[in-house]
């Protein structure tokens, strides 16, 4: 029985590492969906979210079954506490990435980017696959020096959604008030997707460490 046990506490991690490898790979292809008013593949995105959406599910009821029958404690407690706050993040960035598809998927058949942020938005997809990537690898071995990383990666994003701004409010701005609303939300998803994957990488530190210091990923 507690092998059986084991084995389902181990299949939690198993199946936030694929929740990792599907919100990656929409956020990829939104991005590119986004810069290239590609239909297709904003329509592939929106419709893998639904897988997403299952993986959530299955997982939660996982859970709400091992606390009934199995009553976890101390790390076994910690282990299903943060897989079911992570499984919530990571749902939430699927949601995130569906929305830069539906944002381009909108704009068809012109991109919703102009050329002048088509750069930045290139860097901010790039950083959403490192932050996602990472907080997968660090959901699989627990390796709490590489969540500490994913607090630079977010600085990063975060210089970029400002960049956003300065260029939204220059006076040579000339693309009108839809693009602006345009850029203005993409550049918000990017940003919360961003500060989801942070947020698993200091549930990935609360599991090894049992604390939420504020300064657990920086200290």
């Amino acid at each position: 029985m507690r092998d059986a046990y084991h084995e389902e506490l181990a299949g939690l991690t198993d199946r936030l590492v694929e929740m990792t490898r599907l919100v990656r790979s929409a956020m990829s292809r939104g991005t590119t969906a986004l810069l290239d008013a590609d239909l297709q593949l904003a329509e592939s995105v929106i419709a893998q979210d639904a897988e997403v959406d299952r993986l959530h599910m299955e997982l939660e009821t996982s859970i709400y079954e091992l606390m009934a029958t199995q009553q976890p404690v101390a790390v076994d407690l910690r282990t299903v506490i943060t897989a079911l706050r992570m499984a919530a993040d990571l749902e939430r960035m699927g949601d995130l990435a569906e929305h830069i598809a539906k944002l381009a998927r909108m704009r068809h058949p012109e991109s919703a980017i102009p050329a002048e942020l088509r750069e930045t938005f290139v860097e901010m997809g790039a950083i959403a696959e490192n932050l996602i990537t990472k907080a997968g690898s660090c959901i699989a071995s627990r390796d709490i020096d590489l969540a500490k990383e994913l607090e630079e990666d977010d600085d990063a994003m975060d210089r970029r959604h400002r960049r956003l701004f300065r260029v939204l409010l220059s006076k040579d701005w000339e693309h009108g008030i839809e693009a602006a609303i345009d850029i203005t939300l993409a550049g918000r998803y990017y940003e919360r997707y961003a500060d989801h994957a942070v947020r698993v990488a200091r549930d990935v530190v609360y599991l090894v460490t049992g604390t939420r210091d504020a300064d657990a990923l920086t200290g």
